[in-house]
């Protein structure tokens, strides 16, 4: 006789998400988290918790029922781990770097797991979209899903990646974009803090993305349980597409601050040369009229020195007027 759904959900408390419990690629019930362990121990059953910045008191009982490693515990509870995967007996605990657009500036998060016969924890913490959509999935693909923990953390890695695109895009953007003002306009000061910026932020971007690649991996090379021969492959191509299109970005990021500097130190050059031609006006004609010559018209002159001082200002007002016109200064 196949396992009742309960009659009414179980109550929601802080940290938890999700609580389900699946047979056969299908959902049969929402559960407590304290009934977790008495649903993972049934044969073809898989319990798969989703979590959000779980307090030690939650995670402890989750620890009870799906009788996690301590250790995994531990860095479960702390939001700045890198990138792994651990193996605890016949358990795996992995930590992915998860990355989204906020304000227009990368915010990095973590999505922990937990992944064991029969069951799947998933741990999110900071900046990180919600995985209701990988359990939808999951659910309309009963074939895929009967393949159980292996198949969910297949989809969770792969929605993590999925997540760095519309990050790399929108950096690609607004990369092309400085690049276009560096060949039609003179850039500014912020314009080059903006771009080193967006290098650092990329750079950080594919700290986080080259371990999951070591991650995926050793999931479809090496002998680890509880991933399946079947689901290995699934794995291979997980992060191929974000390493190429982040390799892209960065190099027109490189290309582009190397654009901006030659272009800032052009600008720089024209504004010396500029206030350096300003500048020669006055000093040709002081020189000249600071010569020792007894027969210069101009010294007995009753407005000589109001008409060369006129004449200076003339002169560098027209230059300084010229050259602001064709963005020399």
């Amino acid at each position: 006789m196949p396992d009742q759904v309960p009659s009414k959900p179980p109550k929601a408390e802080p940290g938890l998400v999700a609580a389900g419990v699946y047979a056969k690629g299908k959902r049969i019930a929402d559960i407590a988290v304290d009934e977790a362990g008495k649903w993972q121990k049934k044969a073809g059953h898989v319990v798969w918790i989703g979590l959000f910045e779980p307090g030690p008191e939650l995670l402890s009982r989750v620890q009870q029922q799906l009788n996690l490693h301590p250790l995994a515990i531990e860095d479960a509870e702390k939001a700045h781990q890198h990138p792994k995967i651990d193996e605890y007996g016949d358990a795996l605990f992995i930590v992915a770097r998860t990355a989204q657009m906020v304000s227009g500036k990368i915010a990095f998060g973590e999505t922990h797991l937990f992944v064991g016969h029969g069951y799947v924890v998933s741990v999110r913490h900071g900046a990180s979209a919600s995985y209701s959509t990988v359990r939808q999935h999951c659910e309309s693909c009963p074939k895929a899903l009967s393949h159980g923990e292996d198949y969910i953390l297949y989809k969770i890695l792969d929605i993590v990646v999925d997540n760095y695109m519309p990050v790399v895009e929108a950096v690609r953007k607004e990369v092309e974009e400085l690049e276009d003002r560096v060949l039609h306009e003179t850039i500014g000061t912020r314009q080059v803090q903006r771009l080193y910026a967006l290098r650092r932020e990329l750079l950080k971007l594919r700290n986080a993305v080259v371990p999951l690649v070591d991650i995926c991996r050793r999931l479809e090379h090496a002998d680890l349980l509880p991933v399946d021969v079947e689901m290995r492959s699934h794995f291979r191509d997980v992060t191929e597409e974000v390493i190429d299109s982040l390799r892209e970005v960065l190099a027109f990021a490189f290309e582009a601050s190397l654009m901006m500097g030659q272009a800032q130190q052009s600008a720089i050059n024209r504004m010396l040369a500029a206030w350096a031609a300003i500048l020669a006006v006055p000093t040709a004609l002081a020189g000249i009229y600071g010569m020792n010559f007894d027969n210069m018209p101009e010294l007995k002159w009753q407005y000589g020195y109001f008409v060369i001082l006129a004449l200076i200002l003339a002169l560098c007002g027209f230059l300084y007027y010229r050259f602001k016109r064709n963005d020399w200064l």
